[in-house]
């Protein structure tokens, strides 16, 4: 590939708290105030902290650039650049960078606050992704315009699997009001599963609206697209509720979007988990909470609230 062909790098940005595991410190700011908290990180700033839900991801996603850099000039654009964006003081979140740098992890561009919202740095980051263990965060940077999902926060999660399910980044998406809108989600709520189906064969051939990922499902296939397709270290993969005859719109959209997707599950409704420990996701996407309840005995999972499942209840 020519210098004039390296794809813009793939932008993450994340939280401290998605990164790392910090519940303990939360608690105590929960309890005691910035104060004690702040007291708290400094008398421990030398403290490696251990993993979080997403650094599984986060280092195999960095992982590319130095795979990318072999023999290679130094100036070479990455292909995957991570952003911190943290609520922690630039004093408090030494801690923090200590331990990017105990871990070995490649992220030089930061944000801290002091318990300022973050959101608003990160369209100015150019990120295609945002994650976050703040549910309010997250919903703000989704109503602009930015792939969006909260993480509960947990200790990292291995996928099971050896060998190059090790080795890949594997995510895993939800369809409908995720990868796609949810005017089908919609049909479904208010008319039942046989609506649905209607709605979707009349329609098999007019592609669905783009959801709130579509755009970071494109930078990833542009990153994808970078390495040959028989040992590309990136797969990824729709797992959605769907099922025949359903699934002709699905497969036409993505054609017309001139988007790859490695592997598609259409699950009618059978749980999810189960199907996501077998691809061994490092992540997987969905805005049913009920959904995202499954996927997490299994695998890091992130919510995405929005579309119709997350939308309260009508007063009329």
């Amino acid at each position: 590939m020519n210098a004039v062909d390296v794809p813009q790098p793939l932008v993450i940005a994340i939280s401290s708290r998605a990164l790392f595991d910090l519940e303990e410190s939360h608690a105590l700011f929960e309890r005691e105030g910035v104060d004690a908290f702040a007291a708290y990180q400094r008398s421990r700033e030398d403290e490696v902290l251990a993993p979080g839900i997403a650094f599984p991801l986060v280092r195999k996603l960095l992982a590319l650039n130095v795979a990318a850099d072999e023999g290679a000039a130094a100036d070479r654009v990455p292909r995957v650049e991570v952003i911190l964006l943290s609520r922690n003081s630039s004093d408090t979140g030494l801690r923090v960078f200590n331990s990017i740098q105990h871990h070995g992890l490649e992220i030089r561009r930061a944000t801290f606050t002091s318990g300022a919202p973050t959101w608003p740095y990160i369209k100015p980051f150019g990120a295609h992704l945002f994650l976050s263990a703040d549910a309010e965060a997250v919903r703000r940077a989704l109503e602009h315009g930015i792939a969006a999902a909260t993480l509960l926060p947990a200790p990292a999660v291995v996928p099971s699997g050896d060998g190059v399910w090790r080795e890949q980044i594997r995510i895993a998406f939800d369809g409908d009001a995720v990868l796609f809108g949810d005017e089908s989600e919609r049909v479904s709520r208010e008319g039942g599963l046989e609506a649905f189906a209607r709605h979707e064969r009349e329609r098999a051939h007019e592609p669905l609206s783009g959801g709130p990922f579509r755009a970071f499902l494109d930078a990833l296939h542009r990153l994808q697209v970078a390495y040959p397709i028989e040992t590309c270290p990136i797969r990824t993969a729709l797992v959605t509720a769907r099922s025949a005859p359903a699934h002709e719109r699905v497969i036409r959209t993505l054609r017309e979007w001139g988007i790859r997707l490695d592997e598609a599950l259409f699950l009618g409704g059978r749980p999810k988990g189960p199907f996501l420990q077998a691809f061994g996701a490092d992540i997987f996407f969905d805005d049913s909470p009920h959904n995202i309840d499954s996927a997490r005995e299994h695998v890091a999972a992130g919510h995405v609230p929005h579309g119709v499942v997350n939308r309260p209840p009508s007063d009329d």
